[in-house]
């Protein structure tokens, strides 16, 4: 692709809001993973008490819990972003392509 062609790409008003829908997107799911992180860190620095309690009358303690809830949440947030790229963002992507023969 030429630079002219990148200019008309760049100019399409269909480029312009995928590439505005797609970043609100990125930056939610990226604000929701970076709450779920460094609450678990705070908590580790200020609460290890907290963290350190035994679930009921067993060994497997909060904190365990709580990082693999943050570990989960990682996976999902993944999950969701691929399927709403799937569905969304690359039949955007497609229809430009076959507009503008890149």
């Amino acid at each position: 692709m030429d630079d002219a062609e990148a200019a008309r790409v760049a100019a399409d008003s269909r480029f312009r809001e995928l590439v505005r829908r797609r970043g609100r997107f990125t930056w939610a799911l990226t604000a929701v993973m970076l709450v779920a992180y460094l609450s678990f860190i705070l908590l580790i620095a200020f609460d290890k008490a907290l963290l350190a309690r035994p679930i009921g009358a067993g060994v497997t303690s909060i904190g365990i819990v709580a990082g693999f809830v943050v570990i989960v949440l990682a996976i999902v947030l993944t999950g969701i972003y691929v399927c709403r790229a799937a569905r969304g963002f690359d039949q955007l992507v497609d229809a430009l392509r076959v507009e503008h023969d890149a």
